[in-house]
């Protein structure tokens, strides 16, 4: 048995090594192109940091989108709940006077509400996440618009320590940490794995399946919540808007989910997450280095990740793919 255990062992550190190698070629790929284009204005040493400064703002809310991604569901109120946490927290703060102390007690606590009612109504209303979580990101718009008053939320400048150096490291770590020990050492994260890899085979192991899935997304809320909190500290304000227009801010944490989701077969997710999301702001700041406009940035941004993940996922022979 130690015999057998040490071969999976050496697999399993090999198979992190080719994770991590590919992913670092990639970081240096995507600089490199950049860095030869436009020399002058891209990929210093100090560029290269504030790329990364950025990069923790979506990596925290992608981490623990994931719970929920692999297990095969959706949201699409992300950006509502980030406008929503951070509004709610700017109030706690300045308006109700409750400092750094309001401002974490309101996002994380609203993200995580948020997360419960997804998972609520999901598991209740028996209809597919997407569709569940457009139409609450549509009342989540119109609560964040109400609480707002139709007035841009400023955060003092005396409380944006998490919008700097090392306060958003700090805080960002603290939250990657919480998600690897959760994934990795408790029954949650066991049991997210074994309802994304088989509901079916879950259920009859006698695990509670909706209670999960509620949990999933209880647990992305409150990420989702520490997300919003970077979210407003770094760039000082939040506009509540109506109409959908809250889902530009679904794309980059779910194209980290992506990474993890195609690297979850080197047993590195969360790491995947973290360096994936720091390629995708290389190439977002290199097509700014480069003057590209927006629609050419998200276009050719899509094209490279449909390449990323096309490259590092497998699909067995006879596997349906959905």
């Amino acid at each position: 048995m130690d015999f057998i255990t040490s071969i999976k062992n050496k697999k399993n550190i090999s198979a992190k090594c080719s994770g991590y190698l590919i992913l670092v070629f990639l970081v240096i790929l995507s600089w490199a192109v950049f860095k030869i284009l436009s020399p002058e204005n891209f990929g210093s040493p100090t560029n290269l940091l504030s790329y990364f400064q950025a990069s923790l703002i979506a990596t925290t809310g992608a981490v623990g989108f994931y719970f929920v991604m692999v297990m095969g569901m959706f949201d699409f109120s992300i950006g509502a709940n980030i406008m929503l946490s951070a509004i709610v927290g700017s109030v706690f703060a300045g308006r109700l006077g409750m400092g750094y102390f309001g401002l974490i007690l309101g996002c994380v606590l609203t993200g995580t509400v948020v997360g419960f009612l997804n998972g609520f109504f999901y598991v209740n209303l028996r209809i597919p996440s997407m569709i569940v979580t457009t139409g609450l990101a549509l009342i989540y718009e119109s609560v964040a618009n109400y609480i707002a008053g139709g007035v841009e939320q400023t955060l003092a400048s005396e409380l944006r320590i998490f919008g700097r150096m090392p306060g958003d490291i700090i805080l960002a770590l603290i939250a990657f940490i919480i998600a690897y020990l959760i994934l990795n050492y408790t029954k949650i994260g066991t049991y997210t794995y074994a309802i994304g890899s088989n509901e079916f085979v879950a259920k009859n192991m006698g695990i509670n399946v909706k209670k999960y899935k509620v949990i999933a997304f209880i647990i992305s809320g409150a990420f989702l919540g520490i997300m919003s909190i970077l979210t407003i500290s770094y760039g000082s304000s939040m506009v509540a808007v109506t109409g959908m227009a809250s889902m530009s801010r679904n794309f980059i944490p779910t194209m980290g989910c992506f990474f993890g989701l195609a690297f979850k077969k080197y047993g590195m997710p969360l790491q995947a997450i973290i360096i994936g999301e720091f390629v995708i702001n290389i190439i977002f700041f290199g097509f700014i280095a480069l003057g590209a406009p927006t629609a050419i940035q998200d276009v050719i941004t899509g094209i490279t990740l449909l390449i990323i993940i096309t490259l590092t996922t497998k699909v067995n022979k006879g596997e349906i793919v959905k």
